[in-house]
């Protein structure tokens, strides 16, 4: 028992040649598995066979190897505890110094668009995470390494006094607790998924560090980003960027903002968003027609802000786009010219998604002090609804273009919400306020003239006939709304004494 003993059996083999090459120049005795051992006896590694150790055995195809007496009673012996060493002794096992185990590929599997439940379920990986519990447990004794990254920090110990300390032994260990947490919560969601569980007693997701930022939503506040560990590519977790400075915590929720107004438009579509509302959209024949009618929404507002375009960035519009300051240019690319002009800015980060996929249907967490709300994400769409037309008159055609893009970016705004549109652009946006007639005198004041002849679009019912009045005042032609108010005839009565179309559609549309 007085020669030191690694156990080493990894899925990922990046660096595990060098690693344990270094720990048998250290004097270590090292125990392997399967294809850990193939590897490390091809590159010259001595390895000792886990039925060497057990005296038995692989069966089942493998799935019982590691789980013996043999070798967890190496893993969890208390060392200065004479019971515990009497018994191993007493049974002729060894104690096992070094564990370094990483786990099957159940990720990877699962994120296979073919992979069957046979090969997800096969993928999941009993001995592993059974080892790097008993290490993590035993960690004033055991080292467990679980990360490549810790190779170098464990040999250089090793090296430099023989032993490693309680300190990277206990932060190794926590390293291991929160992987086979992650692991265990993947599995977890893919199993409840199977089965098709609505609301599961327990909630166990996991996230991946994407990047520690400078600060949160105020210098003083600490912030980190994560990323779902199978998350879809069209999203700010998984966007490429290709020029700037570092996102900031405001940057991510402004462009999560921009990325799900732009998801409701096939036509070339630009949004620009500011404190995660947007403040101007526009839709046109070209993508550069589009940011202009975008621009014109609100010159003013659109300044320091995000800009999402849902067709690549040529010249013409980067030269456009150039002459602002923003935030954030985010398409699914940028011309080889758009991207020389953009780049002249310093500090201007460019990124990219690519459109073509489909989002991601994912609920939405928030969280509360205390605990977390969970919901369906708002995928409900016009097409979706029950339109009803409750006035004298329909809308015309035109109206109805209006309509319909007004309503796909009145579901995006802070609640209340009203959004003064046409047919290729909003013209005026009220958001967050605590009374439905404030937030539309607020867009019919932005609108000015352009509310002449524009739609309104409602995230909610009128509770009174006054938001009708308003908008009828300032020349509005349409209005899309929910309905559902105990009200609604004043607000009929209203639209029909001003000759005003008003189409109901049932839904409604609250942003907090």
């Amino acid at each position: 028992m007085s020669k030191k003993r690694a156990l080493i059996s990894v899925s990922d083999k990046f660096g595990i040649v060098e690693f344990a090459r270094g720990l048998v120049e250290l004097g270590f005795e090292i125990i392997s598995t399967g294809g850990t051992k193939k590897s490390l006896l091809e590159n010259g590694v001595p390895v000792m066979g886990i039925s060497e150790v057990t005296h038995f055995p692989e069966i089942l195809e493998g799935r019982v190897k590691t789980l013996h007496p043999s070798i967890h009673g190496g893993l969890l012996a208390k060392r200065n505890d004479e019971g515990h060493q009497k018994q191993l002794q007493d049974h002729e096992i060894d104690l096992i110094d070094i564990v370094c185990v990483n786990l099957y590929p159940f990720k990877e599997t699962i994120s296979k668009p073919d992979v069957t439940v046979e090969d997800a379920i096969e993928n999941i990986d009993i001995g592993g995470p059974t080892m790097l519990r008993a290490s993590a447990k035993n960690h004033e004794y055991v080292t467990v390494v679980v990360d490549p990254q810790d190779y170098d920090v464990v040999l250089a110990e090793l090296k430099q006094t023989g032993v490693t300390t309680k300190e990277t032994r206990r932060r190794l260990a926590a390293k291991v607790f929160r992987h086979t947490a992650a692991y265990d919560a993947l599995i977890a969601e893919y199993m409840t998924e199977l089965v098709q569980e609505e609301t599961p007693e327990k909630l166990t997701v996991t996230y991946e560090l994407k990047q520690s930022l400078r600060y949160g939503e105020n210098p003083h506040q600490k912030a980190n980003f994560y990323r779902k560990p199978l998350g879809k590519e069209f999203s700010i977790a998984y966007a490429e960027q290709l020029h700037g400075k570092e996102l900031s915590y405001n940057n991510i929720n402004d462009t999560d903002a921009a990325l799900q107004i732009i998801k409701e438009f096939k036509e070339p579509a630009a949004v620009a968003v500011k404190h995660m509302n947007p403040c101007g959209v526009g839709t046109g024949e070209t993508i550069l027609a589009a940011f202009d009618k975008a621009f014109e929404a609100d010159p003013v507002s659109i300044f320091g802000g995000i800009i999402a375009l849902n067709r690549e960035v040529e010249a013409q519009t980067a030269t456009k786009l150039h002459e602002i300051f923003l935030e954030i240019i985010i398409a699914p690319s940028f011309s080889t010219e758009a991207l020389e002009i953009l780049q002249a800015k310093k500090n201007l980060r460019l990124l990219t998604i690519p459109f073509d996929v489909e989002a991601n249907r994912e609920k939405k967490i928030v969280s509360v002090q205390g605990g977390l709300l969970v919901q369906e994400e708002d995928y409900f769409t016009l097409e979706n609804a029950e339109q009803r037309v409750v006035t004298k008159r329909e809308p015309t055609a035109e109206e109805w273009k209006a309509l319909k893009l007004g309503w796909k970016v009145v579901k995006h705004v802070k609640s209340n919400a009203i959004v003064l549109a046409n047919e290729d652009m909003t013209v005026g946006i009220g958001a967050g306020q605590m009374n439905r007639v404030g937030a539309a005198n607020i867009a019919i004041e932005q609108a000015g003239e352009k509310a002449t002849g524009a739609i309104m679009a409602s995230d909610a019912f009128f509770p009174m006939d006054d938001t009708v009045e308003a908008a009828a005042k300032a020349g509005v032609t349409a209005i899309i709304q929910p309905g559902g108010s105990i009200r609604d005839e004043d607000s009929i009565k209203k639209a029909d004494e001003y000759g005003i179309a008003m189409v109901f559609t049932g839904v409604r549309h609250f942003k907090h």
